[in-house]
């Protein structure tokens, strides 16, 4: 990947919760474009450690910067600022409005970002093509399959241009075939948008997406690929 700037550098991160020590000093940094794997056994601190890069949870000590701004510093309304601006996710579960069509939910982060409404519309629809299914604009989430709630899903986490997109388990409800489908959608918009993603998986298919994998085991980054 390029040399430049990273979009996102992680450093020394350390979290605990009691006496248990969660994550023990994860340092990495991500470039623009870039997809990088999370991997490791259940309880390696993976969840934990996402939760943190999307200011949920805050680290103990450590510095998590994304386009040059501390998250680890910032505020409540400033982190809710820059998730809807800069932060795209993804879940293992869709998460999709039940009462908003395809079309609205993909339109939802740039609602919130108060796009004009024509270049909402079509931004939507580019998004609607991209991951093919315009026909399917007005649909609810009930009456769509695992695979295309979640293709619009990853439409949703994109379409409002973030620098970063967390992706937990993209395709852990999904058979294989879905599960290969979303994998090559996740593949051919981040390098379209030139978009960061961190990718956490136990898939190797999954992995295998990304250019590189970062390994925790205890909380700890043991390898590096």
């Amino acid at each position: 990947m390029s040399s430049a700037a990273p979009v996102f550098a992680v450093a020394a991160v350390t979290k605990s919760y009691g006496a248990r020590r969660v994550l023990d000093s994860v340092s990495f940094d991500v470039a623009a474009g870039e997809r990088v794997a999370l991997t490791g056994p259940s309880g390696s601190g993976k969840t934990t450690l996402l939760n943190s890069l999307g200011g949920v949870d805050r680290p103990d000590s450590g510095t998590i910067t994304l386009d040059g701004v501390r998250i680890d510093r910032l505020d409540s309304d400033g982190l809710a600022r820059l998730r809807r601006e800069r932060v795209g996710t993804v879940f293992q579960f869709f998460h999709l409005l039940p009462t908003l069509s395809a079309e609205e939910n993909i339109a939802l982060p740039l609602q919130l970002l108060d796009v004009p409404a024509a270049q909402r519309r079509a931004r939507v629809r580019e998004f609607l093509d991209r991951i093919g299914l315009v026909h399917r604009a007005d649909a609810l989430p009930a009456e769509l399959s695992g695979g295309e709630q979640q293709r619009v899903a990853i439409a949703r986490a994109l379409v409002h241009r973030p620098s970063l997109v967390l992706a937990d388990e993209p395709t852990g409800n999904l058979d294989s075939v879905n599960g290969a489908n979303i994998l090559a959608l996740l593949r051919e918009l981040t390098d379209a948008t030139h978009t960061a993603l961190i990718l956490v998986t136990h898939s190797e298919e999954a992995a295998a997406i990304c250019h590189r994998r970062i390994h925790l085991r205890d909380g700890r980054i043991v390898d590096r690929t």
